[in-house]
Order: C-alpha cells, then structure tokens, then sequence
C-alpha cells in the first residue's frame, strides 16, 4: 500500500462517512473520525460487495457502486451512534 492509497481511502472515507451522516436523520452522537472511520470500512465492504454481485467497473462513477457504499456508511453511523448512545447510562 502506498502513501497516496491510503490518503485516498481516508479522503473517500471521509466523503462516504459524512453522506451517510447527512443522510441518516435525527443527531448523531459520534464524532467526526469515528464519522471517518465507518465511511472507510463502508467504502470497502460496498467495493468487495459490488465485486461479489458481479457489478461492472466502469470508467468514471461507479453510482450502483456508490449508492452501496453510502447506504452501508449510513447502516454503520446509526449502528455506531446507538452502540454509543446505549452505553451512557
């Protein structure tokens, strides 16, 4: 893995996490890096679950692909935010 890997996952991370945040109503009580952090895993389990459908690469924006990616980020921040939210008692 290179350096400009790595920053390409955390910049698309970021963008997956904060469209799925947006995107799930009502306030979430998770902070901008766990926001990051879920956008990252979402981005990669919608890539490797596009894969396993037999949805095609194409040149430019993969929309099913992202479509994918943006639902899992939203699942992973209202996953997140209630696991937190239940564990302040």
């Amino acid at each position: 893995m290179t350096v400009q890997s790595i920053l390409g996952a955390i910049l698309i991370g970021a963008v997956i996490g904060a469209i799925g945040r947006l995107l799930l109503p009502g306030k979430q009580a998770i902070g901008w890096i766990l926001t990051i952090v879920v956008g990252i895993v979402a981005a990669l389990l919608g890539t490797l679950l596009a894969q396993v459908l037999g949805v095609e690469t194409t040149p430019g924006i993969d929309w099913i692909e992202l479509v994918m990616q943006v639902v899992l980020a939203i699942v992973g921040v209202g996953l997140v935010a209630g696991l937190r939210r239940g564990s302040k008692v």
